[in-house]
């Protein structure tokens, strides 16, 4: 290249200064440190977006102006800094200096690219490939140049790593970045979901001996692979660093150049059979080239549906590969094994090290390899066979081997190869680099540490070609063990074995090898093949790596959700500190970006997908997680360790449920995965859970339409049709259509019928009967339709054409009869027939006459619906007159058919396949209401009535920007609340009734409530009509009356009672809370001290609903009662709240609910309602501080119980006793004041003492509110119920007014016994004597006796015990007296009657138990009897059985024995015949046997 157009390049771009943004960066990092452990410090907004615009206006120059074009260089910043700091590099890789390319390119001028056609990155490289990381960026390249440029047209087309870096250029197609001298370079790479601008510096890593730590090509002048490693380490520093997948774990360097989407899946030996032929769908095959058909390059499958995410997961299966997919590109990689303490890792990793020599890779240099073709032949096509004459083809002989082994069948392998592509195959590492790489000692080292066995650790080691330039360190290899100073050496020899082993073991691989060239002539950057058996494959590699080209997916969908701490302020914006969403749009890919709150731990995200197909729909699901983000090295290893993968859950969902369902897919990763998700044909929904520790990005790409988005987005298209029940029910229109046009042609007809049942008609109906029950359905739908889309009853020649179209005649049976064709609704019996029984004969003539007609009408029906008659002419002329109609809304109309049909079957299965999409499909509507700005207090926030016209399955769900709310839905016809689960209403099936339901809305505002803040509840159900508001729109405009006061314990428990009073109907609310949250309470509403309503809770509890009925007058008769008496109607409802509840400052409590029932009370009764709460269990306990505050309050409660207080005595005093015009006064003072003080609120009878300040919260206090509507606010009074305090104060001025000033001398009688008492005590007797002798000393004066009453009053309780009176006090009187004699004899008396009445009732009971015993003895008696009676019966019974047994034995026996006589006779018999017989054979004989021995003798 020549040196002119660098400078060229340079002044034109001169003019380009350095942006605002990027001095800002830099002074960032202005005061970090510079030295080689001062990288990564300071954390710093993520990358930018890339933007061509912004590529285009870059400043390359920080001192450069705006208009001069010249280079000048600032003594301040000479070289660019990159303001990330150095990158981090792995620790294979030692740095000892950073150099520029000024120092290091000595004798040529520095260039970005110098050779635009070729480059090698293996030649120079040598002392890079220890570094995991350096081979996955060297090996990634090599595969991304051959992939990109193998399909290339031209060489425009292809891909060229260089074009990724931008520097002193425009960004135009085909650029080539120029040499910077202020050394800031832009690259170009895919991160998150986006392309993103990074920028670099031209700083470069060396080592202690001088060697350059980054990748570099042949031409020692050339900086592109220098400056695209350092942008993609920048990227892979991202990465959490994974101690069982190396370096690298799950990162790519293919995704981040090309931006495919990486699928990752574990390779197991298991599905060899589903990895062969997924790759025989997804890469080319080989084929001879003799063959007819060329090689074939098919199209790509689906690897991963029904695939787990996890790499961890052994039930990770390949699916059947399917056609007419995108193209992909497939890889596979292998990770060196970390055994640690598990014994069979070290076998598996030797087994697949021999494997992997055996194919020319090496275990230590893991690294990612192309896979290009598969081979199921021989790499040489056979000889061709001799033709066989045709002759010989005919009776073949079988071939017969004569053997005395037994035969075996041959089984012969089938021949399965898969070519891999590598730059490191058979690579020899150079002698300079040491025997024994870093990372191989390292590796050796952590085998020892974590093995722990004294067995000698042997390092593999690569073979080389000049074995004797081997120095004599290399020549053997000698490990130390941890427990053992024995060497172990291997020799040259054993290498020779090795390598004589390795090439027996290689007989049918096609290995291609560079051809040596000289150093100075350019290598074309190709990758290296050989043949990998299918069973060796799943040996030697872990992963196989499926990426996907997004280009090729028609739908694409993006969402980001990052935190605000890793966003630049350009990106965040406004939106720094809280939470939002906004949507945008990349070129045609929709995509949609979130900021989360920096308070959050992670990044947390839900989001839903409906996919709606006639066919199995794919959609490739991209996961990429950022987990780390700016850490130095050490805290990236200790976060590493700590840190969780980010995880996405896919799991279907349903509104109409609130049980979650096991999720289908599981995607758990540390940087980015993709999983295809394999979907049958229907309509899905999807709910997509993602956690990640700094931010994610989804990204999904599939060929079927889908949508996706958030909850309102997917909703609002679950209420049409699936796409399964659109054409189910259009192939029923369609085939109805046809019967219908050709309803006359005979030739058709027939056909047409026969279709359409096929089309209505399921295949899993079988039997007759259930076809025959489906066609009347099917007819009846087919009747109603056409009502439907005429928008009328059909007339009589309209119904006749439908009961031909239908052949249907009893199609109306069912119908009601003014639809009748036959009755007239109008005509009337005549006069002679009314009253009138009609005869038999009458009846039986009916009944023929019916017959007849029926038949006529059934022949006639049937006429019409066979072509060629005349009443089918004109049954088909009606019918194409309807039918545009049909035509007209022909989606509708359909819906309607296939829907009448499902929902008017008998049968509860499924009849269609579209039935399944039921669940997914929903109808909702949106009430909401504004909320107070109240703060810390219990609101309600909506109460409405809502009506039910027919029965429903219906889900409220809730949306408060509020925490704490919670809803209640009472049915109002029985007082019921329905059932909760997790404070939210499970979903019910809601039946009509006349009251409706009524849905209740309470909530607990926080501190600081949101201002303008807008409460939601949806009603989701399944179709229309939805309920519908009592009223057009939901209010929440409440009247709320609130009483606070201090809990006062009390012996009945009960914490206060108020009356509620009210001039016409009024629906409330009451909640009650105490300032203990845990206190056990009990809330309940009287009506003549009956109770009606009631819940308990702890520490809040609320009735939801409650009736206050208005007293009015019993007017209502029995006629009316009749007719329905209003107040009747209405009643009173029992209202049960079964919600749990924690605390006073949350709507979620403990509450159980009561199931007392209240039968409403009669008109002429009058309702008085009481609100009464009560503690439960003794819950409420007080300390010592809280008593003694309670003491206080219990004393000015009984001086505010008092009539007459010490003072209106003292003023009452003043005036004679016997003056009755002048007590007048003070008594009709007294009752105004009493009334006056009847008339108050609770709030304010209080005195001032108690309740004139405001109220001390650390006191145990309670709260009541009784909310309602606040156009009845003037109809309901509360109160306090103090009419047990008005009737004892009622009684004690009756007495002072039956008797005037007798309080006063009940007050003096009082005062004297006190002294006369208190004088005793001192033995001031002679004081006593004269008081007692002193007459007017028994009337003492007003100003001394009642102005120390208090002092004497408490120094008595000071002074004296307490005195039990008890005994002497008679209580069962209204009045306490004095105990007598008479009344001791009396009591005596009584006493002596109990005691008689005791003895006589004890001598009964001795009497009773008595008689007991004598009766169990009976009963014994008998029962022993009965035993024995039944024992003697046995015995009876046993000795019949034992006497006809032995009966029946003897005859057996005298049988026997008879029988044994006769045979023994008869043997007898046959001895004497058979003896008579044989004298006489002996004198024959004797005769003969002399002359015989006479003629022997002669």
């Amino acid at each position: 290249m020549s040196k002119t157009l660098p400078k060229k390049k340079e002044s034109s771009s001169s003019k380009v200064s350095l942006s605002d943004r990027q001095t800002e960066a830099t002074s960032l990092v202005a005061t970090s440190s510079e030295s080689i452990g001062g990288v990564w410090r300071c954390r710093f907004p993520i990358w930018p977006e890339w933007s061509d615009a912004e590529v285009n206006k870059e400043k390359w120059d920080s001192s450069k102006g705006a208009e001069d074009g010249k280079m000048t260089k600032s003594p301040s910043a000479q070289f660019f800094e990159d303001p990330e700091g150095k990158i981090c590099l792995p620790s294979s890789l030692q740095v000892h200096s950073w150099k520029r390319p000024s120092e290091f390119i000595v004798n040529k001028g520095p260039t970005v690219v110098e050779n635009q056609t070729t480059f090698d990155l293996i030649s120079s490289n040598d002392h890079l490939i220890c570094s995991e990381l350096m081979r996955w960026i060297i090996s990634e390249i090599y595969i991304v140049w051959t992939l990109c440029n193998a399909s290339a047209s031209t060489e425009q087309d292809g891909w060229k790593p260089w074009e990724h870096i931008y520097s002193l250029c425009k960004v135009v197609k085909g650029h080539v970045p120029l040499y910077n001298n202020y050394g800031k370079y832009v690259v170009r790479l895919y991160w998150m979901g986006f392309w993103r601008k990074i920028t670099v510096d031209d700083s470069m890593p060396f080592d202690e001996k001088n060697n350059l730590l980054l990748p570099a090509s042949t031409c020692p002048s050339e900086l592109w692979p220098m400056l695209l490693a350092k942008a993609l380490i920048k990227v892979a520093n991202t990465n959490v660093v994974s101690e069982v997948c190396g370096e690298m774990g799950e990162f790519t360097f293919i995704h981040t150049l090309t931006g495919w989407i990486p699928e990752i899946s574990p390779i197991k030996s298991v599905y060899l059979g589903k990895v062969w032929d997924f790759l025989q769908d997804s890469i080319p095959i080989f084929t001879h080239p003799d063959e007819s058909l060329p090689e074939t390059k098919p199209q790509t499958a689906d690897l991963a549906a029904g695939m787990d995410s996890s790499l961890n997961d052994s039930k990770n299966q390949l699916p059947e590969p399917e056609k007419s997919t995108p193209e992909v590109a497939v890889c596979a990689s292998y990770y060196p094994f970390q055994p640690h303490n598990n014994s069979f890792g070290f076998g598996q990793m030797a087994n697949s090290s021999e494997f992997l020599r055996r194919y020319g890779l090496s275990l230590l240099y893991s690294h990612i390899v192309l896979l290009t073709r598969t081979r199921a032949c021989q790499l040489e096509a056979p000889p061709k066979l001799p033709p066989v004459p045709r002759w010989k083809l005919i009776r073949q002989r079988k071939e017969i081997v004569v053997t005395d082994e037994p035969r075996k069948l041959p089984l012969s392998k089938p021949e399965q190869f898969i070519e891999v592509a590598s730059p490191f195959l058979s690579y020899r590492v150079m002698s300079s680099v040491g025997p024994i790489p870093e990372l191989e000692a390292k590796q050796s080292a952590q085998r020892k540490r974590c093995c722990g066995s004294p067995m000698v650790s042997i390092a593999e080691r690569e073979e080389t070609d000049c074995r004797e330039g081997l120095e004599p360190d290399a020549a053997e290899c000698t490990t130390n063990s941890a427990n053992s100073t024995d060497k172990i050496e291997v020799t040259a020899e054993d290498r020779k074995k090795d390598d004589d082993d390795i090439s027996n073991d290689r007989p049918k691989t096609a290995l291609k090898e560079l051809v040596n060239e000289e150093p100075s002539a350019p290598i074309k950057p190709i990758l290296q093949e050989t043949w990998v058996d299918l069973d060796d494959f799943a040996k030697c590699f872990h992963t196989l790596l499926v990426f996907h080209k997004p280009q090729i997916y028609p739908h694409h969908f993006k969402k980001s959700h990052l935190k605000s701490t890793v966003l630049s302020k350009t990106a965040t914006g406004i939106n720094c500190t809280g939470s939002s969403s906004h949507s945008l749009t990349t070129g045609s890919f929709p995509v949609s970006s979130a900021v989360a709150s920096p308070e959050c731990s992670e990044v947390r995200g839900t989001h839903y997908m409906c996919v709606d197909s006639l066919q199995s729909s794919q959609i490739l699901i991209s996961f990429s997680a950022l987990l780390l983000w700016g850490e130095t090295a050490e805290e990236k290893k200790e976060m590493s360790a700590a840190c969780r993968s980010a995880v996405l859950l896919t799991q279907p969902y349903s509104w109409k449920n609130l049980q979650s369902r096991l999720p289908i897919l599981t995607i758990k990763t540390i940087t980015s995965k993709a999983v295809m998700l394999s979907l049958p044909p229907g309509r899905h929904v999807l709910s997509l859970h993602t956690k990640a520790a700094l931010g994610y990005h989804v990204h999904l790409c599939s060929k079927t339409p889908f949508i996706f988005g958030d909850e309102d987005t997917i909703m609002s298209h679950l209420a049409k049709e699936s796409a399964r029940s659109i054409e189910q029910a259009m192939s029923i229109l369609r085939a109805l259509s046809r019967v219908v046009a050709v309803f006359s042609d005979e030739q058709y007809q027939s056909a047409a019928r026969r279709t359409l049942e096929e089309s209505y008609c399921p295949k899993n109906i079988n039997t007759t009967l259930g076809k025959w029950q489906l066609h009347k359905v099917f007819n009846l739908a087919v009747y109603h339709m056409l009502c439907e889309a005429l928008g009328r009853k059909l007339t009589a020649e309209e119904r006749f054409a439908v009961l031909a179209l239908t052949a249907d005649p009893s199609l109306f049976a069912t119908e009601p009869k003014e639809d009748s064709p036959t009755l007239n609704a109008e005509s009337k019996p005549p006069e002679s027939w009314r009253d009138r029984q009609p005869t038999d004969k009458e009846v039986k003539a009916v009944t023929i006459l019916q017959a007849g007609f029926k038949g006529h009408l059934v022949r006639e029906i049937f006429n019409a619906s066979k072509p060629g008659k005349k009443e089918n002419l004109s049954a088909s002329k009606i019918l194409n007159e309807m039918w545009p109609k049909v035509d007209s809304d022909a989606d509708k109309h359909a819906a309607f058919l296939l829907r009448y049909i499902i929902d008017h079957s008998e049968r509860k299965a499924d009849f269609y396949p579209c039935q399944q999409d039921e669940w997914t499909r929903i109808t909702f509507r949106d009430y909401s209401v504004s909320l107070q700005d109240t703060a810390n207090s219990w609101i309600l926030v909506f109460r409405e009535v809502f009506l039910v016209p027919k029965e429903m399955l219906l889900v409220p769900k809730v949306y408060s920007p509020i925490p704490n709310c919670l809803l209640h839905v009472i049915n109002n016809d029985t007082g019921e609340e329905l059932d909760m689960i997790f404070n939210k209403v499970v979903p019910h099936v809601y039946k009509p009734n006349k009251l409706g339901y009524t849905f209740v809305a309470e909530a607990v505002t926080p501190e600081s409530p949101p201002v303008g803040a807008k409460w939601r509840m949806r009603l989701i159900g399944s179709r229309e009509p939805l309920p519908k508001l009592a009223r057009e729109t939901p209010l929440n405009t409440f009247s709320m009356k609130e009483f606070r006061d201090y809990y006062i314990p009390s012996d009945k428990d009960f914490i206060c009672r108020y009356s509620v009073q009210v001039t016409a109907d009024v629906l409330g609310t009451v909640q009650f809370q105490t300032s203990k949250p845990d206190v056990l309470i009990r809330l309940s509403v009287l009506d003549q001290e009956k109770e009606v309503a009631s819940n308990t809770g702890k520490g809040h509890v609320v009735i939801p609903v409650f009736y206050f009925l208005a007293n009015k007058a019993p007017i209502c008769s029995a006629e009316k009662n009749q007719k329905g008496c209003p107040t009747q109607n209405k009643g009173v409802k029992t209202v049960t709240t079964p919600q749990q509840r924690d605390g006073p400052d949350s709507a979620a409590g403990n509450s159980d609910s009561s199931s007392d029932q209240y039968q409403p009370p009669t008109e002429t009764m009058g309702h008085k309602y009481v609100v009464k709460a009560e503690v439960l269990y003794k819950s409420w306990d007080l300390d010592e501080s809280q008593l003694a505050f309670v003491h206080m309050l219990r004393d000015l409660e009984k001086n505010e119980m008092k009539v007459y207080k010490l003072e209106d005595l003292m003023r009452s005093s003043t005036t004679p006793s016997n003056d009755g015009h002048k007590s007048d006064t003070p008594k009709a003072s007294r009752k105004g004041e009493g009334d006056k003080e009847k008339g108050k609120p609770a709030a304010s009878s209080k005195s001032g003492s108690r309740l004139g300040t405001s109220l001390d919260l650390t006191k145990p206090n309670w709260t009541l509110r009784v909310v309602s509507d606040k156009s009845k606010a003037e109809s309901i009074v509360v109160k306090k119920d103090t009419e047990r305090i008005d009737q004892i104060k009622a009684i004690k001025k009756a007495w002072e007014m039956a008797e005037p000033g007798r309080c006063v001398k009940a007050l003096q009688s009082r005062l004297k016994f006190l002294n006369q008492v208190q004088h005793q005590a001192s033995d001031e007797v002679t004081t006593d004597d004269a008081e007692n002798r002193d007459p007017a000393a028994s009337t003492p004066g007003p100003d001394t006796s009642l102005s120390t009453s208090k002092q004497k009053l408490s120094d008595t309780s000071r002074s004296y015990p307490h005195m039990d009176y008890s005994p002497f006090i008679r209580r069962q009187e209204d009045f306490p007296a004095l105990m007598d004699s008479q009344i001791e004899e009396r009591q005596q008396r009584e006493r002596l009657e109990k005691i008689q009445s005791f003895r006589l009732v004890r001598d009964n009971v001795v009497e009773h138990r008595k008689q007991q015993e004598l009766n169990r003895k009976e009963l014994m008696r008998r029962q022993l009897e009965m035993y024995d009676n039944m024992q003697e019966a046995l015995w009876q019974h046993r000795k019949k059985f034992l006497d006809a047994c032995e009966a029946f034995s003897s005859r057996q026996m005298a049988a026997v024995k008879k029988e044994q006589e006769e045979k023994q006779a008869l043997e007898d018999a046959q001895q004497a015949a058979q003896e008579k017989t044989t004298p006489t054979s002996a004198a024959n004989q004797q005769p003969n046997k002399r002359a015989k021995s006479a003629g022997k003798k002669k």
